[in-house]
């Protein structure tokens, strides 16, 4: 090919054109966003509805299968899953990834409204929030000595977090440990009964004496007056002082029949965060929102507000998890560092000239700098997957510079000057330096196409690389030749470094000729070997563990305490405190908070941050080993930390969430849960395991004699309003206090409502005014029943939470599950997944399919530049050789339990990568071997025999600038480290291996295999077309 000639002739134009690329990726730097990962949209919109006091079934048959019916007709739902408890309903949808959020809140939210007016009376209208569903990316604890819980509550809600609030980004902050102030009325049952008050009159007593009044204006002649009307009960005092009935001159006031006090509307949950009670604040962002921007807001407002601070309240900063984040990005920047000056020696040592060596070193950053304004253009971002195509790029960058490079030496070397050699070296190497870039360029481009959250994930990935590795193409055919014209010199003298880099690589290509005519001998052995080595492969992919992604040391973790279903959050917190203890007294962890009645009332839910990465000598997983086993001493708790899910997907909770659905009811599917749980207990493959769908709850079934209640004149809403102010807890009215929405609480005291005998000390109304005792109207059986009733996509449900055991990955634990369910679960029962367990479900085979079509696609190109079918299927041997190096370091690093030696995304994409690097070895010899056939008439033996000598070097050498400089991927620490270790050891293990086996293999498969070339017919213009009729 001749247009190269041109730029070595026009040294400003080849300059010219890299400054271009550089100027244009400076300028992208400052405006792209920085990130963890790609961008991707993850949904989940929550439906809460409270109706005070309502038992589970209830709320199940009113409220949660009413709202799920017209939920579920909302579009791009994943998955919905709903909980029906005690006094509460709570559906989750999980949208598709990269839903609009905005789009599918509004959707839900008009479903819901739908179905508002079938809803019971008494009930709170639904609340309908949207989120990312994962963990906040902050917890903020807020803590005194001198004031209680709802004194700081009081002072958040008012203070701080408005606050948060101005910082765009924030979806919603949660708060935990809170007790909002509420005016309680303790009513005494017996002083009611004494003045002949029913619950009725009381409640009606405080309706109607709370009303919020809009009075208007006052219009004189010219001024206006504006009307204030004080008509609720602003203060204890007012509140206490409220006439309740009045009989003549008897005055029956709330005071005397109720205890009125200021004090928290419920106690649901409790934090302790570093063994002091607290207020823990966890901040949420939007889904669409950046955590990195939104936390670097965020940190300067909290400096702020921790300055003006009241001196009563402290605060910490208990959980970041951008910090993370920021750590493993500073380490990949790091990385690319020490990886372009490794790659920069091993080229010094293969070159032996400093000044040769400028040529393959100048398209480094011609090449990154030069893709940033790729990624502009297409909207990508700087994130960890993109620095990563940036590692892998220095190493694929330098291979077209040092291919021209050496093969223009080799010509001066003959005795050409350095212009000729430039030219004639440059037109030898343009088609295969061309056919390998577009080589690489096809092995990325399926990954583009993928969709999910690994198409997600990957897209910038592939697109970086090949990016750069179109660029480095553009560079090694416009600078490099004419670098090579003007800065090699004519072949005299060479230097001593020079002299003893050609010395070795003499004696290397020497040995490598003794051993290769050996093995073209000797044929039928290689051909075996061969044979083994393919046989291997199912083995080796086989024995492999799988999971999604590798668990990388976050330096956070979480942890989860579930106690009997039965009890309430003063046995929950009781329980956890000794937790809350082994935490603080562990050396390496620096915040650890505790909330117990979250998930639900009978949970707990932890979260421990670790010092510094540098500051500690212990990994993640050792430390939260270490926890794990000092919690199983807890007798009344069972507690399981696990990491947090590395990819933020909407999913909560422990990694694996397994869902036994059935249209059949609770009872019989608590059963066939119970035994499935009982068998992965058995299976010894889970660390942790816990099921949502217990008989364990004490629930009273009341029934009400309706012929004696029939004859007092009382009606079932009577007793039902009499209940309900005495136990549910239900707001009977909101005054405002200082310019802030109060709710009044009606309930009985706790010594009221210990247990079935205090209902002996109830009271009815009679129709003749009189005084019933409750008790006698009704007669009460206790009865097992679950907490709460749980569904997924509107069948009835039970989940098991699990870990794996420590060296047991997701998918070993899936492949379990899934060949059990088919002997343990009954016909009529199916089965799904949440959590991490999902994704991998879901995405498992996305990349084994584009692996598929990665080596199709260069199959095709390699067809089209050789003009041969056979000569590519040469060239793809290689492939699975290299693989096999690639297995094989996993599988022995596997056997010792090195953290990510499994078959995940980023071992997948290593494999991928393989594909496109190993390719370019076969295509440099077959090359050769084409022009020695067609110019130099040579056979298959002969062509391929001097090419593979002639091109040794140029193997070794680009084979060595790749491994160098994905070395310190191999060693990398901190965050986001086993990703990087995972992806290096398939490329550095395949790529070595690989190279050695292609070096023997190919050649041999070459004599058996390829086409024999020979000339394209030529078209003679000078013979006129034979003119004439055909004589039939």
């Amino acid at each position: 090919m001749k247009f190269t000639d041109i730029f070595i002739r026009r040294p400003v134009l080849a300059v010219s054109i890299s400054l271009l690329i550089i100027i244009l990726g400076l300028q992208a730097i400052s405006k792209l966003a920085v990130r963890e990962y790609p961008k991707m949209t993850t949904t989940v919109i929550q439906v809460s509805t409270v109706y005070p006091g309502a038992d589970a079934n209830l709320i199940q048959a009113f409220v949660t299968s009413k709202i799920e019916e017209a939920v579920a007709q909302a579009d791009n739902v994943d998955y919905m899953s709903s909980s029906s408890s005690p006094s509460s309903s709570t559906i989750t949808v999980k949208m598709k990834l990269n839903t609009d959020p905005n789009a599918a809140l509004a959707d839900v939210l008009a479903k819901v409204n739908s179905v508002r007016s079938e809803l019971p009376s008494g009930i709170e209208d639904p609340t309908v929030t949207s989120s990312t569903g994962g963990s906040g990316i902050m917890y903020i604890s807020f803590r005194s000595n001198k004031l209680d819980a709802s004194q700081v509550t009081d002072y958040i809600q008012r203070v701080v977090k408005p606050q948060f609030f101005t910082v765009e980004g924030v979806a919603s902050v949660d708060i935990y440990g809170a007790s909002e102030y509420a005016l309680r009325i303790w009513l005494d049952p017996k002083k009611m009964a004494a003045q002949n008050l029913s619950a009725s009159t009381v409640m009606s007593a405080l309706s109607a004496n709370n009303v919020q009044t809009a009075a208007g204006n006052d219009n004189g002649f010219y001024v206006v007056y504006k009307n204030k009307v004080d008509t609720t009960t602003k203060s204890v005092n007012e509140l206490g002082n409220l006439i309740v009935s009045s009989d003549g001159d008897k005055l029956v006031r709330l005071r005397d029949v109720a205890d009125v006090e200021l004090n928290k509307s419920r106690d649901a949950a409790r934090a302790v965060a570093n063994g002091s009670d607290s207020v823990v604040l966890a901040v949420n962002p939007t889904s669409s929102a950046n955590p990195l921007t939104v936390a670097e807001k965020i940190l300067p407002l909290y400096e702020s507000i921790k300055n003006n601070l009241p001196d009563a309240i402290q605060t910490d900063m208990l959980y970041d998890r951008t910090v993370a984040i920021n750590n493993s990005i500073d380490e990949v920047v790091k990385t690319i560092i020490e990886a372009t000056i490794i790659v920069l020696v091993v080229i010094t040592m293969f070159i032996g000239s400093f000044r040769a060596i400028l040529i393959p070193v100048i398209t480094i950053p011609i090449s990154l700098i030069g893709v940033i304004m790729m990624l502009q253009t297409l909207d990508f971002s700087i994130n960890l997957m993109t620095l990563l195509a940036l590692i892998l790029a220095i190493g694929l960058v330098v291979d077209d510079a040092i291919v021209v490079l050496e093969n223009v030496d080799r010509h001066i070397k003959l005795g050409e000057t350095p212009f000729r050699a430039a030219i004639i070296g440059t037109r030898e190497i343009a088609v295969p330096v061309i056919s390998m870039t577009i080589a690489l360029i096809a092995v990325y481009s399926p990954m583009a196409l993928m969709g999910g959250i690994t198409g997600t994930l990957f897209k910038e990935f592939a697109l970086t690389l090949a990016g750069a590795v179109f660029i480095s193409g553009i560079v090694a055919l416009t600078l490099s030749p004419m670098m090579t014209s003007k800065l090699l010199k004519e072949y005299d003298k060479p230097s001593k470094l020079e002299e003893r880099v050609n010395s070795t690589l003499t004696k290397v290509n020497n040995a490598y000729s003794y051993v290769l005519d050996l093995v073209m001998a000797n044929r039928k052995c290689m051909l075996a070997f061969a044979g083994v080595i393919f046989a291997t492969l199912p083995v080796l992919f086989n024995s492999l563990s799988s999971e999604l992604t590798p668990t990388e040391d976050k330096g956070a973790f979480l942890a989860i305490g579930s106690a009997p279903s039965n009890v309430n959050v003063d046995y929950v917190q009781a329980a956890m405190a000794p937790y809350q203890k082994i935490l603080t007294d562990t050396e390496e962890v620096q915040f650890a908070m505790t909330i117990s009645g979250v998930p639900s009332t009978s949970q707990s839910l932890n979260v421990v941050t670790l010092k510094d990465w540098n500051e500690r000598s212990r990994s993640q997983a050792e430390v939260l080993q270490e926890l794990n086993n000092k919690a199983k001493v807890i007798p009344e708790v069972s507690v399981s930390g696990f990491a947090f899910p590395e990819i933020d997907t909407g999913e909560q909770g422990p990694p694996i969430g397994f869902v036994i659905s059935t249209s059949k009811g609770y009872a019989d599917l608590a059963n066939v849960a119970g035994k499935f749980l009982d068998a992965m207990q058995k299976s010894g493959k889970f660390v942790y395991t816990d099921l949502d769908l217990k008989f364990d709850t004490a629930q009273m079934h009341i029934k009400i004699d309706r012929e004696k209640a029939g004859t007092y004149g009382i009606t079932m809403q009577q007793i039902s309003a009499t209940l309900g102010s005495f136990l549910s807890a239900a707001t009977v009215e909101r005054v405002d206090i200082e310019g802030r929405a109060y709710k009044i609480i009606s309930q009985v005291k706790r010594e009221n409502r210990l247990s079935p005998e205090s209902w002996n000390s109830y009271y009815v109304s009679a129709s003749n005014g009189t005084s019933v005792p409750l008790s006698s109207l009704v007669t009460m059986t206790l009865e097992p029943q679950p907490s709460s009733l749980p569904r997924f996509s509107q069948l009835n449900s039970a989940v098991i939470s699990a870990v794996p055991m420590p060296g047991s990955s997701i998918g070993d634990a899936i492949q379990w599950l899934q060949d059990n369910s088919k002997e343990l679960l009954p016909q009529g029962y199916n089965y799904d997944f949440k959590g991490e367990a999902r994704q991998l479900v879901q995405e498992g085979n996305a990349l084994a399919v584009t692996f598929v079509l990665a080596v199709v696609i260069i199959f095709l190109v390699l067809a089209i530049q050789f003009e041969s079918i056979r000569d590519p299927m040469v060239i793809m041997i290689s492939v699975p050789l290299a693989i096999s190096g690639a297995l094989l370091a996993l599988n022995a690093f596997g056997f010792v339990g090195k953290a990510g030696a499994t078959l995940n995304i980023y071992s997948q994409v290593g494999l991928i990568t393989l594909v496109g690097l190993i390719t370019k070895h076969g295509i440099l010899m077959c090359e050769v071997a084409k022009e020695a056939q067609l110019n130099h008439g040579k056979n298959r033996i002969e062509a391929i025999t001097e090419a593979a000598k002639v091109r040794l070097r140029p193997i070794l050498m680009t084979t060595a600038a790749m491994i160098a400089g994905l070395v310190p991927l191999l060693y990398a620490t901190g965050a986001g480290a086993v990703s990087r270790f995972s992806m290096g050891i398939v490329i550095v293990s395949g790529l070595a291996v690989g190279t050695l086996f292609t070096l023997f293999v190919l050649p041999v498969i070459y004599s058996y295999v390829a086409s024999e070339h020979k000339p394209l017919p030529e078209f003679d213009e000078n013979i006129k077309p034979i003119e004439g009729e055909i004589n039939h």
